[in-house]
């Protein structure tokens, strides 16, 4: 209704001045039009707010008109869909958005996004399990509204005019469930005519688009061949039918050259096997066993899905991050290091098992923990320790534990400093609302594996003592002999890291190398297959998360 007044009245003042275009016009062209094709059966949300709401959660708020204006657009390329929330809670789209508001707000120079009550109120929604939202909810309403004017906000002030189009800026969150081969047509053909586009703003979004495009190819040319086999494995020097069709496989994905037809298994496929298990995160043997198999058989179009998922997450990222930072890719299963915006070193980690999820946020490393106590969280003494103890009474003596208090019935229990310690001689602490830090590990076995999801929540570093000189690289006092005879001491100590170091915890299940090499991972939590169902015409399963 709002829109159609203001067209009626524009009318009305042509036909009276003959002037041509008026402002009003004008400013109506910068609105887009309302997409009433939007329907609960084909929108991202099931929730919908009424028009009305949103123009008097403008008048209330006293937006000013330049963000108004963009919020009516936002909300009309949407047809009113809520873009933050789901019937299921906070989308993923909003919990990377409130990433990026975090780091903004504690990195960037722009006030105008902090919002105590804004603040308050996330902090409590990130960590609800079990979130119900209902569409006519006041609360809900509210902080839809003001995360997307923050959002608006965000954009127009860390961004140079140009690189973050009107229209595009409202595709950051997605609206409408799409066959992904025409997204990413619409994509690889988009071209603006000031040459000025988000990728040259967001070099990890730029390494994906840049691969979008053969990815397209291959699926809308119908893919690569499925390798249907009753084998487990397959080595350098045997020959089969099977191997003439995975070198056909290997030659569509990229990874193997020429157009060889043998059913041998030479040097050469050897070689191309260790290019694709690199870049699946295997170790590279050269030999196919029946989890790479799995991997060769996930579809061409499943993985342009996993593209355009992952791009979409890369939208995420701070437009200037911090030059010193440490970053987690949770399906990686690494830790990457960087020093002046360099990485100079990565270090293989271990993180939550499904059901105890690493969670994605950002923090601030402020703390180092020698010879750390660990209090062993509530959940595990319910779920572990009680059970243990029922069924050995000396359990807690044996794993070097005590009792140091009782809440709600519960016991308090901690594990001492020494070799039997979960938490090893030292513990990096970034404070968040999910109780997730670093930590040594008396099990060092798993940092073996390929697939590393196995703590409660907290991610395991393979090499602590290397952590700890970085993080207190600047604080002369702390020398390599002084850092190991503390990781060693057996006595619990607190260090302050005087320049706290910012820490980013993601995931990302395909992302391009610093070498131009496209990686692709297991969706460990189940989130590629969720979104898929969300973004995507097809209702089936993310067939990469099997």
């Amino acid at each position: 209704m709002f829109l159609f007044v203001s067209v009626w009245l524009v009318s009305c003042s042509n036909s009276q001045s003959g002037s041509g275009s008026t402002e009003t016009e004008k400013e109506a062209k910068k609105i887009t039009k309302r997409d009433i094709s939007i329907t609960p059966a084909v929108s991202y949300s099931e929730l919908f707010v009424d028009s009305m709401t949103v123009e008097q959660f403008i008048v209330e708020k006293q937006i000013s008109d330049s963000i108004s204006r963009r919020i009516r657009s936002f909300y009309n390329a949407r047809n009113y869909q809520y873009a933050w929330f789901c019937k299921d809670g906070l989308t993923e789209q909003a919990r990377g958005f409130w990433n990026l508001h975090d780091y903004q707000n504690t990195y960037g120079s722009d006030s105008s996004l902090k919002d105590k009550a804004l603040q308050k109120r996330m902090d409590n929604l990130i960590t609800e399990e079990k979130l119900v939202v209902g569409a006519s909810d006041k609360s809900f309403i509210n902080t839809e509204l003001t995360l997307t004017s923050h959002f608006i906000q965000y954009m127009l002030s860390n961004y140079e005019k140009g690189y973050v189009k009107r229209k595009e800026m409202e595709k950051f969150v997605p609206f409408k469930k799409q066959d992904p081969l025409h997204l990413a047509d619409s994509l690889i053909t988009k071209k603006h005519k000031d040459d000025k586009y988000f990728e040259d703003k967001n070099a990890a979004y730029k390494g994906l688009k840049d691969q979008l495009s053969h990815y397209y190819t291959i699926a809308k040319q119908g893919g690569w061949p499925k390798i249907t086999t009753t084998k487990k494995s397959f080595k350098k020097g045997t020959s089969a039918p099977e191997i003439a069709v995975l070198k056909k496989r290997l030659q569509i994905s990229g990874d193997l050259a020429g157009n060889d037809t043998s059913t041998v298994f030479h040097d050469t496929l050897a070689t191309a096997i260790k290019n694709f298990q690199i870049r699946h995160g295997y170790t590279p043997t050269g030999d196919v066993n029946e989890a790479l198999l799995k991997d060769l058989n996930v579809s061409a179009m499943d993985r342009l899905e996993q593209i355009l998922m992952n791009m979409d997450r890369m939208r995420w990222q701070a437009a200037e991050p911090a030059k010193n930072m440490i970053v987690v890719n949770i399906p990686e299963f690494i830790l990457h290091a960087y020093e002046n915006g360099k990485e100079v070193f990565n270090m293989v980690v271990v993180v939550g098992k499904e059901g105890h999820n690493t969670m994605m946020f950002n923090g601030d490393l402020n703390q180092v923990v020698f010879s750390p106590y660990w209090n062993v969280p509530s959940s595990i003494v319910k779920s572990e320790i009680l059970p243990a103890m029922n069924r050995n009474s000396n359990y807690l003596a044996g794993q070097n534990m005590e009792i140091v208090s009782n809440e709600g019935g519960l016991p308090v229990v901690r594990q001492r400093p020494g070799t039997k310690n979960a938490l090893g001689k030292v513990k990096f602490l970034f404070p968040n609302s999910f109780n997730i830090y670093f930590h040594d590990t008396p099990s060092k076995s798993l940092f073996e594996k390929d697939k590393r999801a196995y703590s409660h929540g907290c991610i395991r570093l393979k090499e602590p003592e290397k952590m700890a000189n970085y993080v207190l690289r600047n604080q002369s006092e702390w020398t390599p002999e002084k850092i190991n005879e503390a990781m060693n001491a057996g006595d619990e100590k607190f260090v302050k890291v005087k320049n706290p170091i910012p820490v980013i915890i993601t995931y990302y299940t395909a992302w391009v190398d610093d070498n131009g090499l496209l990686h692709f991972r297991d969706d460990i939590y189940g989130h590629d297959s969720s979104l898929a169902k969300k973004m995507f015409t097809s209702a089936k399963s993310f067939t990469a998360s099997k």
